[in-house]
């Protein structure tokens, strides 16, 4: 079973900016495996809180190696939640990766545990029976600081349900409960890592110097 690593987070990085130079990516450091996996790209400024700016995935296992090439480059650049990613926000970016394991089938919407699972909520709206799905990675409820109700109704709405939440409502939700393992990298520590690693240091456009 794989687990997030460093090498993933470079590959990440080292897609997006192969993209911006529009240029091959150099060859993954890590073993292909088929999981499900996330890319997650988050925007620090001054030091404060990192932001988010990009989060897309697949719940469906897949390759490691052509997965996390497609999905650095859709969550950097076609969220529609944000606009894409500019090369000049790269001095700020942080990426993480989840590679995600332990699928359940849980036995009500409240069997899973704030820190510990992901969940994926399925239901049908009570009036007109359109389908809804929606997921939160394990991080998500536990940052947010939520209960469980509290993560349960934050996700119906991401699902795209705007009736009233009731009791009720709840109880039609099936709920897969997973786990992941993630890591995060700045892009500063990326930069740090190829110096390191390939003697250089990436650069943007043809530019001699990187963004740092």
């Amino acid at each position: 079973m794989a687990s997030a690593n460093r090498e993933m987070a470079v590959y990440c990085f080292d897609t997006l900016v192969s993209h911006y130079n529009d240029e091959d990516s150099p060859p993954p450091a890590f073993d292909d495996a088929n999981h499900p996996l996330f890319v997650t790209w988050k925007k620090i400024v001054n030091g404060g809180e990192p932001r988010l700016r990009g989060c897309i995935g697949t719940l469906e296992a897949r390759r490691l190696i052509s997965g996390f090439k497609d999905y650095a480059l859709t969550s950097a650049l076609r969220d529609r939640r944000f606009p894409p990613i500019q090369p000049k926000e790269l001095p700020f970016l942080q990426c993480t990766v989840s590679v995600l394991t332990d699928y359940e089938d849980a036995e009500d919407y409240l069997d899973w545990e704030v820190g510990t699972h992901g969940i994926i909520i399925e239901f049908t709206e009570p009036v007109t029976n359109i389908k809804r799905n929606a997921t939160y990675l394990p991080e998500v409820p536990a940052h947010e600081g939520w209960t469980k109700i509290e993560a349960i109704d934050s996700l119906v709405r991401k699902a795209g349900y705007n009736g009233e939440i009731t009791e009720a409502v709840r109880r039609r939700i099936q709920l897969t409960r997973y786990q992941s393992t993630l890591f995060s990298m700045r892009y500063s520590e990326y930069l740090s890592y190829v110096k390191a690693t390939r003697g250089l240091v990436p650069a943007i456009n043809g530019t001699s110097k990187p963004f740092s």
